[in-house]
């Protein structure tokens, strides 16, 4: 279930106004398949979503969590791994804590851009029953809600 909700918050913060839609293996264009497999050989079961025009893999990876975002022609465009609030970096979780300290951290997750390498993390935050997806650098610094 958990897996899920990873799955959900990253389609909300990559493409808000695009609802996921569910997929079985059969329909998502070779292409996109052969380079999930080709960067992920060892993982065994997938979960399909179609995202707007991209395509988003759901799997496990040793013991965490993961997905993996695919163009239509198959490019890997970025990996978000779960993890919990408590690994998010220093900086992050100072910085929840002082702009947004009645919220509780739900769910957390390290993305990684497969075109530049750059990195930022996922805290997603509950209030009165609101849950709102928050994307921070390394350093602390909000890049997108």
């Amino acid at each position: 279930m958990k897996h899920y909700l990873v799955l959900a918050a990253f389609a909300l913060a990559l493409a808000a106004p695009a609802q996921a839609q569910q997929l079985k293996a059969t329909q998502v264009p070779a292409a996109v398949v052969a380079a999930f497999k080709q960067k992920f050989p060892q993982v065994k079961e997938v979960k399909w979503e179609k995202e707007g025009d991209k395509y988003e893999a759901g799997f496990e990876q040793g013991n965490v969590e993961m997905s993996a975002l695919l163009s239509a022609s198959g490019e890997l465009l970025e990996t978000e791994s779960e993890m919990a609030p408590s690994q998010l970096p220093a900086a992050v979780r100072a910085k929840l804590a002082s702009s947004y300290k009645s919220y509780k951290v739900t769910e957390a997750a390290k993305i990684v851009s497969a075109s530049t390498g750059a990195t930022t993390y996922e805290a997603e935050v509950l209030k009165s029953g609101k849950k709102m997806d928050l994307l921070f650098d390394a350093n602390g610094q909000e890049v997108k809600k």
